[in-house]
């Protein structure tokens, strides 16, 4: 029986999900977390690796020469040297898609409660706010409508047309940058400079690849406009998060919605951390239990094709 390990697999699994399904087809070790100078022990004698954000690099290939396959418990892939995998006929996959309808629920979590103010208000409520006003309603913050304001959306991908189509049922309007041909009548392509200045909304869907990184940056945050939102549940490399600061602080856009930063967790501390205006939540967008399934199943059933065996 083939032998597999899973380096990272609390993230996935918390406490209500189980590798029952794996344990059927191989020999299964699970650790919850793996530091880096314990990753080449712990895959020693291993067939198959599954990782999360443990890094296996061309030096740590080298000296697993039993390792035949690893499966990347993500849909992003640069925790594996690839170029360095397929030298060495080593399989890489990952898994993408599973996780588009939470990620774009959770967009919409972050829009939503900057537009009203939802957690603001209840806690307000709960301090004795409302019993002590004079009115029937209390409010203390503005209250934005999404209807009729305009999404940009940076990345048409499964994630970006999810929350392009949330957008669509609010009655929002959707413009996006992108070379795909046969959009929805209701999607609008227009080139970049032109989504930063019309967008009320902009969200970012799009990989971390060079052309991407630190695509909101101060250039592109004065291009729009003072009442602008950046929702980021994306990848934390897409935002400058210097230059975000500054906007927000300056009040050159109004807020941002947060689920990724450059470094998770921030123990070195963020310029977005007590920032004007921000709202941040820690990398959560994708781990529903739900999404948590969907990914934990394809990673099972990626596992069962490699070793050629049938579902069931």
């Amino acid at each position: 029986m083939k032998k597999i390990v899973v380096l990272d697999s609390y993230t996935l699994t918390g406490d209500d999900l189980s590798w029952d399904e794996l344990r059927k087809i191989a020999d299964v070790t699970i650790y919850d977390r793996t530091l880096p100078e314990e990753t080449i022990s712990r895959c020693e004698g291993m067939d198959m690796v599954l990782t999360n954000k443990v890094v296996i690099d061309d030096a740590i290939m080298e000296q697993l020469p039993q390792m035949r396959y690893i499966g990347i418990l993500a849909t992003g892939m640069n925790v594996v040297d690839l170029k360095a995998a397929n030298r060495r006929g080593i399989v890489v996959t990952n898994i993408p898609a599973y996780s588009a309808a939470s990620v774009a629920q959770m967009v919409f979590a972050h829009l939503l409660n900057i537009a009203q103010r939802v957690d603001h208000y209840s806690r307000e409520v709960h301090a004795g706010k409302w019993a002590e006003n004079a009115d029937f309603s209390f409010r203390d913050t503005p209250l934005i409508e999404l209807f009729g304001k305009t999404i940009g959306l940076v990345g048409l991908g499964n994630t970006g047309m999810a929350t392009a189509q949330i957008a669509n049922a609010l009655g929002m309007r959707v413009i996006t940058v992108t070379t795909k041909r046969d959009l929805p009548e209701w999607i609008e392509s227009v080139t970049k400079e032109e989504m930063f200045r019309r967008a009320d909304v902009v969200s970012l869907h799009c990989p971390l690849v060079p052309e991407t990184e630190k695509i909101i940056n101060a250039e592109t945050l004065g291009m729009m406009k003072s009442s602008a939102i950046v929702i980021n549940c994306g990848r934390g490399g897409l935002v400058d998060e210097d230059a975000l600061a500054e906007a927000l602080n300056g009040g050159k856009i109004m807020a941002a919605g947060i689920d990724v930063m450059r470094q998770e967790p921030p123990r070195g501390g963020s310029p977005l951390i007590g920032c004007r205006n921000c709202f941040i939540t820690p990398h959560i967008a994708w781990a529903t239990k739900e999404a948590r399934g969907r990914l934990m199943e394809i990673a099972v059933e990626n596992c069962r094709k490699f070793l050629g065996m049938d579902r069931g």
